[in-house]
């Protein structure tokens, strides 16, 4: 059974699949093929992540993280072990300097890309709930957001490469996703218990502008459209929803141009 899905980040031929068992499975898009089989470890994937290059890292509930390179034939290159709790959350920068980590335990980390770290180059202990939404900022470098669960309910934004909090929104829910826009400095967000909200932030004002509603259950996941102007949220109530919320990646306007209406629900 599928715990976890990630497209690689060029081009997309590659799309990497966790298992409740374990495994991670590499497929080729193009030829609809399997093309590679990674063991290791011993709980479900929940979490994987590509860097731009040829890593592909995995998180799982063994409370594990396993960094691959895909052209190697080691089924993997290191183990990253801190965490307490299941591996929630998990995401490269953008650079490709760091690897940023969310648990059940309630904690973040931050690994710097050598491969062989025997301890996380920060550890951040300030959210009350497991850390599963993490989103590294496209615009600003080391700028990350985390997200917490129901007993927290906070986003929180970390200077990751001084090893500082910058500032934490309250939402009033639990924060289940988290995505930079490409095209704006804004960031949406997906919550649960208790309103099932899509909501956008300006930063660095921390300024809510936009609060989406519409679903019934707790927003579970979040995508966005190549072109950086529609995101796609799909909840607990079994609908995908379709939300024009950004200008598309090539405008040269400085401000977000929301279209607040949902563009078609799909049940």
């Amino acid at each position: 059974m599928t715990a976890s899905v990630c497209w690689s980040r060029h081009g997309g031929q590659y799309l990497a699949t966790g298992t409740h068992t374990g495994i991670v499975h590499m497929w080729d898009t193009e030829t609809r093929k399997l093309i590679r089989t990674f063991n290791g470890h011993v709980g479900r994937v929940g979490a994987l992540s590509w860097s731009n290059g040829n890593m592909l890292s995995s998180g799982s509930k063994d409370k594990s993280i396993l960094n691959r390179d895909i052209r190697m034939k080691e089924q993997f290159l290191s183990r990253f072990e801190h965490h307490k709790q299941e591996i929630c959350g998990l995401k490269w920068s953008f650079d490709d300097q760091y690897l940023a980590s969310g648990g059940n335990d309630n904690k973040l980390m931050i690994w710097q890309n050598n491969c062989q770290p025997t301890q996380p180059t920060f550890k951040f202990s300030s959210h009350q709930a497991a850390v599963k939404a993490i989103a590294w900022s496209p615009h600003q470098s080391g700028l990350l957001a985390s997200g917490g669960g129901t007993a927290d309910r906070c986003i929180k934004f970390w200077n990751a490469k001084a090893g500082v909090e910058l500032q934490s929104i309250d939402t009033g829910s639990q924060v289940c996703n988290l995505m930079w826009s490409k095209s704006s400095n804004e960031i949406v967000s997906t919550h649960g218990y208790s309103d099932n909200a899509i909501c956008v932030w300006k930063y660095p004002s921390c300024k809510k502008i936009a609060s989406l509603t519409g679903h019934s259950l707790r927003v579970l996941y979040l995508a966005m459209s190549p072109d950086a102007e529609t995101v796609v949220t799909g909840a607990g109530d079994e609908t995908l929803r379709f939300w024009k919320l950004f200008p598309k990646l090539k405008s040269h306007k400085t401000e977000s141009c929301l279209d607040l209406k949902k563009t078609c629900s799909i049940r």
